[in-house]
């Protein structure tokens, strides 16, 4: 049986009521928080800290996505979102936001399981650090500068802000330079999960990735598009 505490963020009582003991009975350690005020208390007093959280976007008090701007200044613990507006979910996977995953709803119970024991595992096999990666941490392509020890970027001499997923694709792509990507195979190597087919997570993602390392990315100049079939990092970007 699992032992992970998991804090469950949602205004609807009727969807805590069914979530909350399904999940129990699954073996998971359960908090509950009912407004945007309640859930940050929980989440700075939590000690140890939680595995994971479930955060609703629309909360009361204070709003999901002023919840999840709170828990990524202090951690980097695993944020599934629930939401019922594909452009909240938007917001929240991109723009610095730094959510893990989202279910719309309504969803299944066993999506949800699926989900949240995928996204603790990811985060727990992402906490390993890489030995290949501890001789020659830097990567030097044009003008960006990756460090894979620091998980800093520079372009041209600026640093950009990545989150933790935006990172992982640019690392995939800047570490196998002019090879081409599925949307399955970056899935599988960036979240360490199967891939359903959902094609929004990684377009989300890779616009955002786009927007901060491109000077114009309507004509991008690394991150490659070949429609169809995927992406790739141009090995010598000019």
């Amino acid at each position: 049986m699992s032992s992970h505490r998991l804090l469950l963020v949602e205004d609807d009582r009727s969807i805590s009521e069914m979530v909350g003991p399904y999940l129990e009975k699954e073996g998971f350690d359960l908090k509950y928080a009912y407004d945007g005020l309640e859930a940050e208390r929980l989440f700075n007093e939590a000690k140890p800290g939680f595995d994971l959280i479930i955060l609703d976007l629309m909360l009361p008090h204070r709003s999901g996505m002023e919840v999840l701007q709170t828990i990524r200044a202090r951690s980097l613990v695993p944020v599934l979102i629930l939401s019922a507006k594909d452009g909240d979910v938007d917001k929240a996977l991109g723009l610095g936001f730094g959510a893990d995953d989202y279910l719309s709803k309504p969803f299944s119970l066993i999506e949800l399981t699926a989900r949240i024991k995928a996204a603790i595992r990811r985060a727990n096999y992402t906490a390993q650090p890489a030995e290949e990666e501890a001789h020659d941490h830097r990567i030097i392509l044009g003008g960006l500068v990756v460090d894979m020890e620091t998980y800093e970027v520079e372009r041209e001499g600026e640093p950009i802000k990545l989150t933790s997923k935006e990172f992982g694709i640019l690392k995939l792509l800047v570490t196998h330079p002019g090879k081409v990507f599925t949307k399955a195979q970056i899935y599988a190597s960036v979240w360490n999960d199967h891939y359903y087919g959902d094609e929004n997570i990684i377009n989300v993602h890779m616009r955002r990735l786009r927007e901060k390392l491109e000077v114009d990315p309507s004509a991008p100049r690394y991150i490659k598009t070949l429609w169809g079939i995927g992406y790739k990092l141009e090995a010598e970007p000019v």
